[in-house]
């Protein structure tokens, strides 16, 4: 009998059947879990809409309890609690209600409806109840009620004791509102002891880890007792979150009412921010004063001085990434940029920096000297680079380590040398490759061609907005299509396709046509079809 004509016929005898006391059919073995009472009718409208699940209840007795249910395997059961959880969020105060009883299997599936479902206030109750250990939005995206959820979720935190309620009671420590599609929303409990969750905060003293050894040397050197030492009234939690400072009014709300958050906490509720974007440093808000900023291991800072920069390096010494853009050039005071290179010399965890519109012309040398030498992702747009810098660059220590160089809008020299040379020296690693509006000429091109046909791991290549002809573009061609890995190229638009090079209203579409129509032809004679070679006009 099809699942829709048993939830047909069952829900108007659950009525009955739940006042007599009955035992309830989850309760009969081989169902993967307890359904309490009152959500049963949730369950089953649920199954109303599941018909493809009819086959795994072939045998139902209507008037008798309780019911027998055959095995399910694992897909079945997490399409089965989907499906409940779905139906349940229909009725919020029932959703609400069932929440100290429903199993811990339903409580993930249940999360994933309610966040992209928009459900706030079931959102705020279940981070309240919670019963594991971390919970990560991971992989979900609800853009329109994006700061309503994530605001819902951090009011559920119980930061107090007098909050909690439930005789479940929550285990809920780590709260992670970043957005990651490699993250589960928890971590499997496969350890008791801390640090029980892979996303946990190693570095600020107010951390979970920290807090937690410290207990343990305590314990381990026989200080204080039971008694003697009062117990915390609250248990430590960390919120994880990744911070924008810009001038929108929603999110300066949001980071508003995460330092509210803060201080009601007392010291409880540690703020870890891994991502720290900041666009203009007068934008700087309050919440700097609630952020541990040795947690932060990426930070992007657009339009600022050079000093402000320093003192944002000063305490961040744990920086994996490192991105710079319009820092204004009458602020590198001699003493002000030997400042900027003693704190990046203390970044030893650095793999990869971007400067752009930062002006380090005949300086490079400097950057490079204290730069560490497993960088691997160097980006330096608009920072005037001279013949001078080109050929430090391809001298370095971490030219051989580069998997991503992005050098555009320098000009390279006519004197290509030093750029062929730093070209062989990033082959066996470089990736991806963008030397955009770089005045390339034909020239150019031609002599670094065979040290640019070597890059063998190279996947990407940019060299869109510089003056090459259709005849050296050919010629490319010819020689990157044995770079097996290469599968995006970004090329420009040849000279003849303008009446006047590089001016976009002189372009003749027919002749750009005709372009792309002989190198799809060239790719496909080579079975290069897995190539894809656009220009970003297209």
């Amino acid at each position: 009998m099809p699942v829709r004509s048993i939830a047909l016929r069952w829900i108007p005898l659950l009525g009955s059947w739940t006042a007599q006391g009955s035992s309830d059919p989850s309760s009969s073995s081989g169902f993967p879990f307890r359904v309490p009472h009152c959500i049963w009718p949730s369950f089953l409208l649920g199954l109303l809409q599941a018909d493809r699940l009819s086959g795994f209840f072939p045998t139902l007795t209507l008037w008798k309890i309780p019911v027998r249910f055959m095995k399910m395997d694992r897909h079945t059961t997490a399409t089965l609690l989907e499906t409940a959880a779905k139906s349940l969020l229909s009725n919020e105060l029932a959703a609400i209600h069932a929440l100290g009883e429903i199993p811990r299997d339903l409580f993930v599936p249940l999360f994933n409806a309610a966040f992209l479902g928009g459900h706030e206030k079931i959102l705020k109750a279940i981070v309240g109840i919670w019963p594991f250990r971390c919970l990560h939005i991971g992989r979900l995206n609800a853009q329109e009620k994006y700061y309503d959820n994530l605001e819902a979720m951090v009011d559920g935190l119980q930061i107090l004791p007098a909050q909690k309620s439930s005789s479940r009671g929550p285990k809920l420590r780590i709260l992670d509102l970043r957005h990651d599609p490699d993250c589960e929303t928890t971590c499997s409990e496969i350890r008791t002891t801390f640090p029980f969750c892979f996303q946990s905060c190693i570095y600020s003293q107010d951390s979970i880890v920290k807090t937690e050894e410290a207990k343990h040397r305590v314990r381990c050197l026989g200080i204080g007792n039971s008694e003697s030492q009062p117990q915390s009234a609250q248990e430590p939690m960390e919120l994880l979150v990744d911070i924008s400072l810009n001038s929108v009014m929603r999110t300066q709300r949001f980071h508003s009412f995460l330092c509210r958050k803060v201080q009601q906490s007392c010291g409880s509720l540690h703020l870890c921010c891994r991502d720290l974007q900041i666009n203009k440093m007068s934008a700087l808000r309050r919440i700097l004063q609630f952020l541990d900023l040795g947690c932060i291991d990426h930070l992007e800072v657009n339009q600022a001085y050079l000093s402000e920069v320093i003192t944002l390096l000063a305490q961040m010494i744990h920086l994996n990434s490192l991105s710079l853009s319009n820092v204004p050039f009458k602020t590198y005071r001699r003493r002000n940029f030997r400042s900027f290179l003693i704190w990046l010399r203390r970044l030893d965890n650095l793999q990869e920096l971007s400067l752009s519109f930062f002006c380090l012309t005949d300086q490079l040398h400097k950057l490079l000297r204290v730069l560490p030498g497993q960088l691997d992702t160097l980006y330096l747009s608009f920072c005037g680079l001279s013949l001078r810098d080109f050929t430090v660059l391809s001298q370095s220590s971490q030219a051989t380590h580069l998997r991503v160089l992005n050098l555009s809008n320098n000009q390279i020299p006519e004197v290509s040398e030093p750029f062929q040379i730093l070209l062989e020296k990033v082959s066996g690693t470089l990736q991806h490759l963008e030397i955009n509006n770089c005045v390339i000429t034909d020239s150019i091109l031609s002599a670094v061609l065979p040290a640019l046909s070597h890059c063998s791991h190279l996947r990407v290549l940019s060299f869109a907005f510089n003056p090459i002809t259709m005849s050296v573009l050919q010629s490319l061609l010819q020689h990157l299509t044995a770079l097996t890995n290469l599968k995006h190229v970004i090329y420009p638009v040849p000279v003849h396709c303008y009446d006047e090079w590089n001016f976009q209203d002189s372009l003749d579409r027919q002749k750009l046509a005709e372009v792309q129509a002989q190198l799809k032809v060239m790719l496909q004679v080579v079975h290069r079809d897995d190539m894809n070679w656009t220009t970003c006009s297209e």
